[in-house]
């Protein structure tokens, strides 16, 4: 029996990278599939990849409104809610004399606020036994400069985690994060990112990294498989770094 069999999964942000990948992972293993986007663009040029049970959503990922659409729309087409991974996020690199209110706000909207009211839209829509996945960051636990508004925002999410776990485990729901590294996928270019910077970070980050190289979205995927199936059925509150040994070693 595939792992995710009949399961019902919300993925936000899963037009490319991590989100994508773990898409792809989830209907390969049986789960009904809701994958949201900003771009309705993009989620429609998923047809040509995707096959299974899916429905593509255009969702803002720091909107309240967009998130209760978003559980309605699903619960409509699948009923209730299995896997809910908060993939969504925007990666700004300012150092503290560029950083400005607006980017804060930007970053904290959509890395924070989006993920916490999407789980609070989805609070009756949940079935017992439900896995609640964020996508957090090492960040939160490794000084990066230029990454204060980005780090903190993770670190928050983190810590929106173990209360979560606190609060849903005696629903048996458990909630937990994946803390990706240095993963190869488009995130850096889509936001603020020069060119130069993104160049610098793929030539010096893998010497800082035990095993010497960029992660893959699969990897991640892989993971948020992990989580969202029995395999992992007495974890919860709990981070797992997908990093290569970047801020473990």
């Amino acid at each position: 029996m595939k792992k995710l069999e009949n399961k019902v999964a919300v993925i936000t942000g899963a037009t490319s990278g991590m989100g994508l990948q773990t898409a792809k992972r989830y209907l390969e293993e049986g789960a009904k599939v809701v994958l949201t986007g900003r771009s309705q663009e993009k989620l429609a040029a998923l047809e040509n990849e995707l096959s299974g049970d899916y429905l593509l959503v255009k969702a803002e990922a720091s909107s309240i409104s967009d998130s209760k659409d978003l559980i309605a729309k699903t619960v409509e087409k699948f009923g209730k809610i299995d896997v809910l991974f908060l993939n969504a996020g925007v990666f700004r690199l300012e150092t503290i004399d560029g950083l400005t209110e607006e980017i804060f706000d930007e970053v904290h909207n959509i890395n924070v606020k989006g993920p916490l009211f999407t789980v609070k839209a989805a609070y009756n829509d949940l079935n017992e036994g439900a896995s609640i996945i964020f996508n957090t960051s090492i960040t939160n636990v490794k000084g990066f400069g230029g990454m204060a508004a980005y780090a903190a925002s993770k670190a928050a999410l983190r810590s929106v985690t173990r209360t979560l776990a606190s609060e849903f485990g005696p629903k048996g729901i458990r909630v937990n994060a994946i803390a990706p590294g240095p993963i190869d996928t488009p995130i850096y270019g889509k936001h603020n990112v020069p060119q130069e910077n993104i160049d610098e970070l793929a030539t010096s980050l893998p010497s800082m990294v035990s095993l010497g190289r960029f992660g893959n979205a699969d990897e991640v995927a892989t993971t948020a498989l992990f989580l969202a199936s029995s395999d992992s059925s007495y974890i919860t509150g709990a981070e797992i770094p997908v990093d290569g040994g970047l801020a473990q070693v």
